[in-house]
């Protein structure tokens, strides 16, 4: 299977050269490495022949994250892979990931793939050829036994920033909702147009990224209005709330006022 891996970056330049880092190291290498530049005129000079950089210029100050995963995958459709691997620019992939994700989209072709992310600590370089001893998955997602790929149900632990499918399937969901703009949202809307569609859900054992750290706040208050903006549209699109907890959280310290279906936010 020819695969594809797909980046798409704006800034963490440092994050993008260990991520390059991994995919040398990796047991299986990616026949095609596809980044995607949001409006990041570096990126080409730090990849150099690493990988393909297709640029997507960024018209106002949310990213197209959705869009330009749409070119990335394009990019590597038109160059005849039949396989996509969606990596975020902040993970580093374990040397087994690429392996372990086409046996499981071989054996469940028509089927999204999820593997267990780690969470990185604070550190100052990191170490690609050491992850190992830092394994220890986010505990919100299924984390199967290495080899083990474990049938998945609830759609909303579906997360973008490390997956994978056959390019029948990616053209089966369609793409991610480009009407998405900014943090939040489009995943999940992916996710459930892919259950809409009757893809499947599963969860990828040994498919391991690492995901490296940088400076968060819970909830994301500087992400604030994508957020607000996305959930008014999942809402229009599905007839539902996604990212409970953040809106939940933004209401309680006064930021947004809720009413059936409708979201505010308080000046």
């Amino acid at each position: 299977m020819s695969t594809a891996v797909v980046t798409v970056v704006h800034g963490r330049h440092r994050h993008l050269a260990n991520q390059l880092a991994g995919l040398h190291r990796s047991v299986i290498s990616p026949d095609r490495h596809i980044v995607v530049s949001m409006g990041d005129p570096d990126v080409r000079e730090l990849v150099g022949d690493a990988a393909t950089v297709v640029d997507l210029e960024q018209p106002g100050s949310a990213l197209p994250l959705a869009a330009a995963r749409n070119l990335g995958a394009r990019t590597a459709l038109g160059a005849g892979c039949d396989v996509l691997i969606f990596l975020d620019v902040d993970c580093i992939p374990g040397t087994e990931m690429i392996d372990r994700y086409q046996r499981a989209v071989a054996d469940r072709p028509r089927a999204l793939a999820c593997g267990p992310v780690t969470y990185l600590p604070a550190m100052g370089e990191v170490a690609v050829d050491g992850l190992d001893r830092f394994t220890n998955p986010h505990p919100a997602r299924p984390n199967p036994p290495d080899g083990i790929i474990a049938e998945g149900t609830n759609y909303d632990l579906f997360w973008s920033l490390s997956f994978a499918l056959t390019a029948s399937t990616w053209d089966t969901v369609g793409g991610f909702c480009e009407d998405y703009t900014g943090y939040g949202g489009e995943d999940t809307d992916f996710a459930w147009t892919a259950r809409r569609s009757g893809v499947g859900l599963v969860w990828v054992g040994g498919a391991h990224a690492y995901h490296q750290h940088h400076p968060v706040s819970s909830p994301p208050v500087e992400h604030l209005v994508d957020i607000v903006t996305n959930s008014r549209l999942f809402h229009d699109r599905w007839g539902r709330w996604p990212m409970s907890g953040w809106l939940d959280e933004f209401e309680r310290r006064g930021l947004i006022e809720r009413d059936d279906g409708t979201i505010t936010l308080v000046q």
